[in-house]
C-alpha cells in the first residue's frame, strides 16, 4: 500500500483591506468575512482541503497579521480546526511568510509537503481542485516546487502570467510542464497574446513544496530572508496556538514575495545556481478560481438573478442590471441602474461603477491621509472576549453594544478620563468594581466611577449583551489602564 503523502496546509492571511472596502477594513481584511456562503473566505480556504486524495493531511497552519489573531483563532474553532496561528509582528511580504510556516512545519522532525494558499481566493469546484492538488502533491513529494496556473477565459490584465515549457517527466496525463517564465501584470494587447499564444497560465499564488526543498532553495536564492527568519523564528516563543516571532529580529528581514525571491529564479536557466535549484513545475488547474480582488470580481462569482443582479440583505431592485448590491443593515433601492456596485455598512456606503471598482482603494487612502476611522476599522470592532459596536457618540458621551462570549473576560481595567454606565439586555454579567464583585442579569445596571479599578466578564452559557454609556472629557480607546489581562495584551 502506497504511503498517503503528508500534507501542511499553509494558509496566508495577510492583506491591507482596501479593495472590498468598506465591507474590508485594514484591521478586518476581506479573508475574515463571508462574501460567499455562510463560511468566511479563510473558513473556506481551510475546509476545502479536506479529504484530499492519497494524503493524509496536518492540522492547518495560519501566518497573520498579529492585529487579528483571536478573529482567526475562533474561526478555526468555529470550524472544529485546532491549528497553529503564526504570528507576524510586521509584514514582509509572502517569502518571509512562508519560511517562518517551513520552520516550524519541520521542528518536530517531519518534512511535509506545504500547500500554500492565500486565505482571501475562491474556488468554486472543489472535487476539481483536490484532484489537481493530490497530483502536485505527488511530484512536491520527490523534490519539485509546484504551483498552479489558473487556465484563462479572458485577456485579464489584472494577474500575473506563467509560461509553460516542456512537459515534465512523464507528466502521466497531468499536464504538468517545467515553467519557463513568469511575466508581471501585462497590458491588453500582450494579455490578448498570451491567451492566443496558448501556453499562459494565470498565476493563482498556490504553491506546494517539501518543508525542506523550501528552505534549501531560499539559502540558495535568499539566504539573506533565510537568516533572519531563522534568527526570528528561533527567539521567538509559543503561546497556546499562537506562535511568535522575534519582533525585532523579523523586523529586520527584507521583504519579497513568494514569485520573486524563488519561483522565478527556478525558471531562469542562466542563473548561476540553477543546477543546485529544485525543478519548477506548474499545474493547469480548472476549478472556478478567483483573487475576488475587487467588486466587480466577487460580481462575478456570486449567483445572479435574470437581469445580472447580485444581492444580499434588505435590497430592492427595479429594472436595473448587471448591479451588486449589498446591505449589512439599512435598506438599498436602486431604481433604474445598470453596472453599479452599491455596499452599505453601518458607517460608510460605497457606489461605484464596476469599471472602476479597482479604484476603490484610493479612498481608503484619501480616508487614512484625512486620519479618519472608516478607512481601518469597522464601527463593530472583535476582541478576544467578543465584540463592541459603537452604536452612538457625542461631545462627551459615547455608547456601545458590548457582546461577552460565554467565558469571555475583559481585562481589570481602570479610566483616567470617563465613568461607564453599564445596562445587562440579555445573559449574566460578573462585575468586578473596586473591591466588590457581583452579578447583574437582564434589566439590572450599574455605574463605574472614572478612576475606579472595574472588570467584566460573562460566567454563563449564552452570550451576555450589555449597553455600555461613557461620558467624560476624553472617550478614546488609548484612555486604558490594564492590570491582569487573560489574554496577553
Amino acid at each position: 500500500m502506497t504511503t498517503p503523502v503528508l500534507i501542511q496546509p499553509v494558509v496566508l492571511s495577510g492583506g491591507s483591506g482596501t479593495r472590498l472596502w468598506p465591507l474590508s477594513r485594514e484591521k478586518y481584511p476581506k479573508q475574515l468575512l463571508a462574501l460567499i456562503g455562510d463560511d468566511s473566505l479563510l473558513q473556506a480556504t481551510v475546509r476545502r482541503v479536506l479529504g484530499i486524495p492519497g494524503t493524509a493531511l496536518a492540522a492547518p497552519m495560519v501566518v497573520c497579521n498579529e492585529e487579528y489573531r483571536f478573529v482567526i483563532a475562533e474561526q478555526l474553532r468555529l470550524l472544529g480546526q485546532s491549528g497553529t496561528v503564526v504570528l507576524e509582528p510586521c509584514g514582509r511580504n509572502t517569502a518571509p511568510a512562508l519560511t517562518i510556516a517551513a520552520l516550524e512545519a519541520i521542528k518536530k522532525g517531519s518534512d511535509p509537503v506545504l500547500l500554500v494558499m492565500p486565505a482571501d481566493h475562491v474556488i468554486t469546484d472543489v472535487a476539481a481542485f483536490q484532484n489537481v492538488v493530490s497530483q502536485g502533491a505527488a511530484m512536491a513529494a520527490q523534490g519539485a516546487v509546484v504551483t498552479f496556473g489558473i487556465t484563462p477565459d479572458a485577456p485579464e490584465t489584472g494577474y500575473g502570467y506563467i509560461q509553460a515549457g516542456a512537459t515534465y517527466g512523464d507528466a502521466d496525463g497531468t499536464g504538468a510542464r517545467v515553467i519557463a517564465r513568469f511575466v508581471e501584470k501585462p497590458n491588453l494587447a500582450t494579455a490578448q497574446a498570451y491567451l492566443d499564444e496558448g501556453s499562459y497560465s494565470w498565476n493563482s499564488g498556490l504553491f506546494m513544496m517539501r518543508a525542506s526543498v523550501w528552505l534549501s532553495a531560499m539559502s540558495v536564492c535568499r539566504a539573506d530572508i533565510l537568516a533572519a527568519c531563522q534568527a526570528a523564528w528561533e527567539q521567538g516563543q509559543t503561546d497556546g496556538e499562537f506562535v511568535r516571532v522575534a519582533k525585532g529580529a523579523f523586523a529586520q528581514c527584507p521583504s519579497d514575495s513568494i514569485d520573486y525571491a524563488v519561483m522565478e529564479r527556478l525558471a531562469a536557466a542562466d542563473h548561476p545556481n540553477a543546477a543546485t535549484l529544485p525543478p519548477g513545475v506548474v499545474l493547469p488547474l480548472s476549478a472556478g478560481w478567483s483573487d475576488v480582488g475587487a467588486w466587480d470580481a466577487l460580481w462575478q462569482v456570486l449567483p445572479k438573478d435574470a437581469n445580472g443582479n447580485v444581492t444580499q440583505g434588505d435590497v430592492l431592485l427595479q429594472d436595473c442590471e448587471n448591479t451588486l448590491a449589498l446591505s449589512e443593515g439599512r435598506l438599498i433601492a436602486c431604481v433604474g441602474v445598470s453596472d453599479l456596485v452599491v455596499v452599505e455598512t453601518a458607517d460608510a456606503i460605497l457606489v461605484s461603477h464596476k469599471d472602476k471598482t479597482q479604484d476603490v482603494k484610493k479612498i481608503v487612502d484619501a480616508l487614512k491621509r484625512q486620519g479618519r476611522p472608516e478607512g481601518s476599522i469597522h464601527r463593530k470592532v472583535f476582541r478576544p472576549w467578543g465584540s463592541y459596536d459603537g452604536v452612538d457618540a457625542g461631545e462627551r458621551f459615547q455608547v456601545k453594544r458590548i457582546v461577552v462570549k460565554p467565558g469571555g473576560i475583559l481585562s481589570l481595567q481602570m479610566h483616567h478620563h470617563r465613568a461607564e454606565h453599564w445596562i445587562v439586555v440579555s445573559g449574566t454579567a460578573r462585575i468586578t468594581r473596586g473591591e466588590e464583585v457581583f452579578l447583574l442579569s437582564e434589566n439590572q445596571s450599574t455605574f463605574i466611577p472614572l478612576g475606579t479599578t472595574h472588570r467584566l466578564e460573562n460566567p454563563g452559557r449564552v452570550a451576555l449583551e450589555m449597553i455600555e454609556v461613557q461620558s467624560g472629557s476624553y472617550l478614546g480607546e488609548d484612555d486604558i489602564v490594564r492590570f491582569e489581562d487573560v489574554y496577553g495584551r
